[in-house]
């Protein structure tokens, strides 16, 4: 069955209405499930064809061609993932009579153990602030709330004002799917938080931007860019040769949790992983670690 543009166009805003609403993802993953279906669609029709046309076959030649022109095997698997969320919705919606993604097999991911720093580390990162100039305060709060709280980046960039109870010590963070969690927070990520607040009381805050945690120097709130740049600045100003992103705070929080006997269903929770297997990466860095140490250390290690 042929569809022409203008019921393809009918059939992505469907599709888009499904994701929003019923599979209730955020604005970044509806973002990069429509990218992924302006590859799917490029590759489709450069061969003739309609996406309700094609069969497991195109699929799986639509996933080849992502190795062909480089893209790595994680990020295969992230498109590949998406391919079979529409493919299922086109089924449900009767676009299709049967869903051709279902034998559409993911690339193999070898296991990669994500950088972390250590609590020294985080600490050389604060002390590259220079706490003279107008946003010092504000990124030296926001390295203590990202590893004292192990916040994803875009938890952070959206964190709310009215979202924090910092008198109970915990704070209210609107994870993935936009479920949310209570999240500890420590005294010392308070502390910065309020230092903080004493220059934030002083901005002109945009209008509908009084509410987020952190802004820039126009009153806005911040941007995952904005936070990514700042570190790896920071960072190569501290002299850590290490390749680190917002994200390898959160990484540090885990691995300090786990290496301080913290149970692994609790780092699951603050984390805010739907699945415990996503959690127990953090359990391979300290066997690695342990590796390392007993290289170091046993006294047959040169034998």
């Amino acid at each position: 069955m042929k569809y022409d543009s203008k019921s393809n166009n009918d059939m992505v805003r469907r599709y888009l209405r499904y994701i929003k609403l019923q599979r209730n993802l955020t604005q970044n993953t509806q973002e990069a499930y429509m990218l992924d279906l302006q590859k799917l669609f490029g590759f489709l029709h450069s061969g003739g064809l309609e996406p309700a046309d094609a069969g497991i076959e195109d699929l799986r030649s639509f996933a080849a061609s992502l190795h062909d022109i480089g893209i790595n095997a994680r990020s295969q698997c992230r498109i590949l993932s998406g391919v079979r969320s529409f493919y299922r919705f086109l089924y449900l919606e009767g676009y299709v009579s049967a869903d051709p993604s279902e034998l559409l097999e993911s690339p193999r991911i070898g296991e990669h153990l994500p950088e972390v720093l250590s609590t020294e580390e985080v600490n050389m990162l604060e002390q590259a602030i220079d706490l003279s100039k107008w946003e010092g305060q504000r990124n030296k709060a926001i390295i203590e709330t990202l590893f004292c709280c192990g916040l994803r980046v875009s938890e952070l960039v959206t964190l709310k004002m009215s979202n924090l109870f910092l008198e109970e010590r915990f704070i209210r963070v609107e994870g993935k799917g936009r479920k949310e969690r209570l999240v500890p927070i420590s005294p010392s990520a308070i502390k910065e938080l309020e230092y903080w607040f004493r220059d934030r009381n002083m901005m002109t805050i945009k209008e509908g931007e009084d509410d987020y945690v952190f802004l820039n120097r126009r009153g806005a709130h911040l941007t995952r860019t904005m936070i990514l740049i700042m570190i790896k600045r920071l960072a190569a100003e501290a002299g850590i040769k290490k390749t680190i992103s917002p994200h390898t705070l959160r990484h540090s929080f885990a691995t300090a949790l786990l290496e301080g006997g913290a149970d692994l269903r609790a780092i699951q929770i603050m984390l805010g992983h739907e699945h415990i297997g996503t959690t127990e990466i953090y359990t391979h860095i300290d066997i690695h670690t342990l590796r390392e140490e007993v290289l170091m250390y046993h006294p047959r290690r040169d034998k």
